[in-house]
């Protein structure tokens, strides 16, 4: 995927209203390549609308470990090394995929070579297709690892489906572990959208510190500023100390979920935080213009 620019919207955070910018900045950017890398509970799907192909498959991670039912003597000794209780006792003994991790301990330890590994499905990755749209995205299995690794995957899957792009949009995961990490990674703007409270900036922080060491260009805005007007200040100050772009607030907007709930974007609706996304959408571009021309 050839793209002019790649923004990805993050939050330190669950609940900040992440998807909402990231579907409001696809619909004003009339965006034909876009991602939805919150594979642990991705729902950018539910307010963009309905697809006329769907692709799907298997995504395979770290193998787990099986018993050979015939070969199987219960010795016991695959128990008593399994770290992680993914030995069920019997007669044969079984493995549960769901808490093994894979370490292949009890392999080694099989006197009789009952024991093998096979690659075990961790996801569903999906890609999507409307007219000239592409819309890449996956669902993790729940009690799966590897969730960076997906979020990568998503972001390969669009790259290799996309033609050249002006703009790609990434709706990036939430929190601040792995996944976000796969997120930011070769993106042309970090955008982060904050929430007005003493979580919502320590988290900003510590996304902000991981951003820095990718040497990926951050801005921030707030969502919701007028629930705590004195946290919502306290943050534009911190930006303008670190020399962080602030593009803007949001105000609280009961629009957001009719708008959710209508599978429509926030800004088709005609209400104070809809402009308050346009004019902070016409600021990061100003600012990726900034940035491409020094």
């Amino acid at each position: 995927m050839h793209t002019e620019a790649t923004i990805a919207v993050l939050s330190g955070k669950g609940g900040t209203g992440k998807t909402t910018v990231a579907s409001a900045f696809i619909k004003l950017s009339d965006a034909r390549a876009y991602a939805d890398c919150d594979v642990d509970a991705p729902n950018l799907h539910l307010v963009m609308g309905t697809y006329g192909q769907e692709q799907k498959k298997d995504y395979m991670g770290l193998p787990k470990a099986v018993i050979d039912p015939d070969m199987c003597i219960s010795c016991n000794k695959c128990f008593e090394v399994c770290r992680f209780d993914a030995i069920k006792p019997g007669n044969p003994y079984e493995v549960i995929p769901i808490a093994c991790e894979g370490c292949n301990y009890c392999i080694h330890v099989c006197p009789v070579e009952a024991i093998h590994s096979e690659e075990a499905k961790v996801g569903d990755l999906k890609l999507l297709k409307r007219k000239d749209e592409v819309f890449s995205t996956a669902t993790l299995l729940m009690g799966r690892g590897t969730t960076g690794k997906l979020v990568s995957e998503v972001k390969n899957q669009l790259k290799e489906v996309s033609n050249e792009h002006d703009v790609a949009i990434l709706d990036g995961s939430p929190g601040i572990g792995c996944p976000v990490t796969a997120s930011l990674s070769g993106v042309s703007l970090a955008l982060m959208v904050a929430e007005p409270s003493v979580s919502g900036l320590a988290d900003l922080k510590r996304v902000l510190a991981s951003a820095r060491q990718l040497q990926v260009p951050v801005a921030v805005i707030v969502n919701k500023h007028d629930s705590n007007e004195c946290k919502s200040a306290e943050i534009e100050v911190y930006c303008y100390k670190e020399g962080v772009p602030f593009l803007g607030k949001i105000p609280y907007d009961k629009m957001a979920l009719e708008a959710i709930n209508s599978n429509r974007t926030l800004v088709e609706m005609n209400s104070k935080g809809a402009e308050a996304i346009k004019t902070i959408y016409e600021k990061t571009l100003r600012l990726m213009k900034e940035r491409i021309h020094t």
